[in-house]
C-alpha cells in the first residue's frame, strides 16, 4: 500500500500548446512574382543559323518570318507539324511560344528594325491582337474618369509616330474596355501572349534600337494585366517591367508617367497594381526625372491608399514610399518615411510633424520638397491640439525662407494661407497665434506678395477663377453629354421609323403574296369545276370512251 506524507512530491505534466499551423495557401498568395528568366531563342541560338535565314531572298525572308510569327502566335511550325497527317499534334505551349518570340527577335537584331517590324508589317499584327481598336481606346471607362479610352488625350502629347496604329483611322471612341468578354477582341488568350512574349524579347535582345516601337506599347501591355488568362496576365506583367527597364530618360515625364497615370484610373484593381509597382520600379531607374514630377505623382497616388483591394493599398504606399525617397533635399529625407506613413495612415500625422519639427532646413526648397510636406502640415494644421498647430506654423516658417522660387510654392498656397489664417484669429493661446503669423508673413514673403490680405485676395482670386474654370468643364461636358444622348436618341428614332417602314412594306407584301395565292387556288379550282361538267378531258379525249370521236354505243355520243 502507498503511503503518501509531507515529503511525498508529486510533478505534474504541463501541457504544451502547439502553434497554430501557417496557412500556406495564404502566405503563397501574398508573395509577389519573381523577376522572369531571360527569353532564349530555340532555333537560332548561333549566328550561323541566323545567318541561314537572313541571307535567303526578300520573298523567301518574309515567309521564313510569316512563319515564325505564325509559331509566336501559337500556330503549329509547318503543315501537321512537318510530320505527316497521320502524326499526332500537340498544342502550343508558353514555351514555345517564348522560344518563338526570342527566334523572331533574333532576326529583327540582324535584319533591323524598321525592315522587319514596319516593311513586313510585324508590328501592325502586333497592334491588331492586342489593341484592335486602336491606341486611343485603351484604359477606356465608359461609366467611370476615362469614357471612351483614356489614351486618346495622350496620343496628342506623346510621339507615337512608330505606331501603326495611328497611321489608320481606326479608333474607336465608344468603345467600353472593362474586361476580356467586353473588350471586343477576338484574338485568342495564345496570339495575345505571344505578342507581349515578342514585345518583351524585343526590350531584352534587340535592345535600345526597338525603343521606339516598344515603349509605345506600355499601354497594351498594362491593359492586358487584367485579363482572365493567367499566363496572359504574367506575359503581361514581365514585358510591363522589360518595357520600363528599356525605357530612356526623357521618355519618362511625357509618356512613361502620363501612361501610368491613366492605368491608375483604370476599372480593372489589377491593372492599377503592376501600374503603381511600375512606378516605383521607374523612381528606382530614373530618379532625377521623378522627383521633378512629384507634383503630379503625389496626389495621382495618394487617391490610391484608401482602394478597397489590399494590393492596390499595398503597391500605393511601396509606390509614394519610393517615390519619395527619390527628392534630394537632404534635410528632409531623414523625415521622408514618416510623412509617408503620415500620408498613408492619418493617426500618425502628429509623429511625422514631430520628425520635421526637429529638422534644420538649410539647403533650398523645390516644388517637390513642398508637394512631400505640404498635404501632411495642412492636415496637422487642423489638429484639434493648439501644440501640434504651433509645431506646423514653426515647420513651415523654417521652411518658406528657403523656398526656391514664388512659382514653386504658388499650388500650395491655397492649401496652407487659409489654415494658417484660422490658426492667427481663432487660437485662443497668443504664443500660437504670433507663431501662425509669423508663418503667415514668411510664406506671404515667399509667394511673392507685400502683405497677408494681398495674398489672400489673390489666393482667393485663384479659387474663384479655378472653380469657375471648374464649373465651365464640368457644363461643357454635361451639354457634351446632352448632346451625344439627343444624338443618339435622334437614331433610335431614326432607327425605329426605318424599322417600322420595313415592317409595314414587308406586311404588304406578304398581303399581296396571300392575295395572288388565293386568286391562284380559286382560278385551280375553276377549271377543275369546268372539267367536272364537260365530257372531253384536257387532251380533248372522251372521258368515257377514251376517243377523241365517240362512237354510238358510248353515252356522250353527240354531246
Amino acid at each position: 500500500m502507498i503511503s503518501i506524507n509531507s515529503t511525498t512530491k508529486h510533478t505534474i505534466k504541463k501541457k504544451v500548446a502547439k502553434a497554430a499551423p501557417v496557412n500556406k495557401a495564404v502566405k503563397s498568395k501574398e508573395t509577389k512574382r519573381g523577376t522572369a528568366p531571360p527569353l532564349k531563342p530555340k532555333n537560332f541560338s548561333s549566328v550561323e543559323k541566323v545567318a541561314e535565314v537572313t541571307n535567303l531572298s526578300t520573298d523567301e525572308f518574309k515567309a521564313a518570318v510569316d512563319e515564325i510569327f505564325r509559331q509566336v502566335l501559337g500556330g503549329q511550325p509547318s503543315l501537321f507539324g512537318g510530320k505527316g497527317i497521320g502524326a499526332p499534334r500537340t498544342a502550343s505551349t508558353s514555351t514555345d511560344r517564348q522560344g518563338a518570340a526570342a527566334d523572331l527577335a533574333m532576326l529583327v537584331k540582324e535584319k533591323g528594325t524598321i525592315t522587319v517590324l514596319k516593311k513586313l508589317g510585324v508590328l501592325q499584327k502586333v497592334e491588331q491582337n492586342l489593341i484592335p481598336n486602336g491606341i486611343g481606346a485603351v484604359f477606356g471607362n465608359e461609366k467611370g474618369l476615362n469614357p471612351g479610352g483614356g489614351m486618346k488625350r495622350i496620343t496628342s502629347k506623346a510621339s507615337l509616330a512608330s505606331m501603326g496604329s495611328l497611321e489608320t483611322d481606326n479608333i474607336d471612341t465608344a468603345s467600353t474596355i472593362v474586361s476580356d468578354s467586353r473588350r471586343g477582341k477576338t484574338s485568342p488568350p495564345e496570339a495575345r501572349e505571344g505578342c507581349l512574349l515578342f514585345i518583351r524579347a524585343l526590350a531584352e535582345i534587340v535592345g535600345k534600337s526597338s525603343e521606339p516601337f516598344v515603349v509605345p506599347l506600355l499601354a497594351a501591355a498594362l491593359e492586358e494585366c487584367s485579363s482572365s488568362s493567367s499566363s496572359v496576365r504574367e506575359a503581361a506583367e514581365d514585358t510591363t517591367k522589360s518595357i520600363i527597364s528599356l525605357s530612356n530618360e526623357y521618355a519618362v515625364a511625357h509618356l512613361i508617367f502620363p501612361v501610368l497615370f491613366e492605368a491608375i484610373h483604370s476599372p480593372e484593381w489589377r491593372v492599377k497594381a503592376i501600374a503603381l509597382q511600375q512606378m516605383s520600379e521607374t523612381a528606382v531607374l530614373h530618379p532625377r526625372q521623378t522627383s521633378r514630377l512629384l507634383p503630379k505623382i503625389i496626389p495621382v497616388i495618394t487617391s490610391q491608399v484608401w482602394d478597397t483591394k489590399p494590393q492596390v493599398t499595398k503597391a500605393a504606399k511601396d509606390a509614394l514610399l519610393a517615390c519619395c525617397q527619390t527628392n534630394i533635399n537632404p534635410d528632409v529625407a531623414p523625415a521622408i518615411p514618416a510623412v509617408v506613413q503620415a500620408i498613408c495612415k492619418p493617426n500618425d500625422t502628429v509623429k511625422a510633424i514631430d520628425e520635421l519639427k526637429a529638422t534644420t532646413f538649410v539647403a533650398t526648397v523645390d516644388a517637390s520638397t513642398l508637394s512631400i510636406l505640404c498635404p501632411v502640415l495642412s492636415r496637422g494644421l487642423k489638429d484639434k491640439l493648439a501644440i501640434n498647430k504651433r509645431s506646423c506654423c514653426v515647420v513651415i516658417e523654417n521652411m518658406s525662407r528657403l523656398v526656391e522660387t514664388p512659382e514653386a510654392v504658388a499650388p500650395f498656397g491655397p492649401l496652407l494661407v487659409p489654415e494658417l489664417k484660422k490658426v492667427a484669429e481663432n487660437v485662443q493661446f497668443e504664443e500660437i497665434r504670433d507663431a501662425a503669423l509669423a508663418a503667415l508673413g514668411a510664406l506671404t514673403k515667399a509667394l511673392g506678395h507685400s502683405s497677408i490680405d494681398t495674398a489672400l485676395s489673390a489666393i482667393m482670386k485663384e479659387e474663384s477663377d479655378r472653380i469657375e474654370a471648374e464649373q465651365k468643364r464640368i457644363e461643357e461636358e454635361r451639354t457634351a453629354e446632352i448632346e451625344r444622348e439627343e444624338e443618339l436618341r435622334k437614331r433610335e428614332e431614326e432607327e425605329r421609323k426605318l424599322w417600322k417602314e420595313a415592317m409595314e412594306a414587308q406586311r404588304q407584301l406578304n398581303a399581296l403574296a396571300l392575295k395572288e395565292e388565293e386568286e391562284k387556288k380559286a382560278e385551280e379550282k375553276k377549271k377543275k369545276e369546268l372539267a367536272k361538267k364537260g365530257t372531253k378531258s384536257a387532251v380533248g379525249t372522251c372521258q368515257a370512251c377514251g376517243l377523241k370521236k365517240c362512237k354510238k354505243s358510248c353515252m356522250f355520243y353527240g354531246k
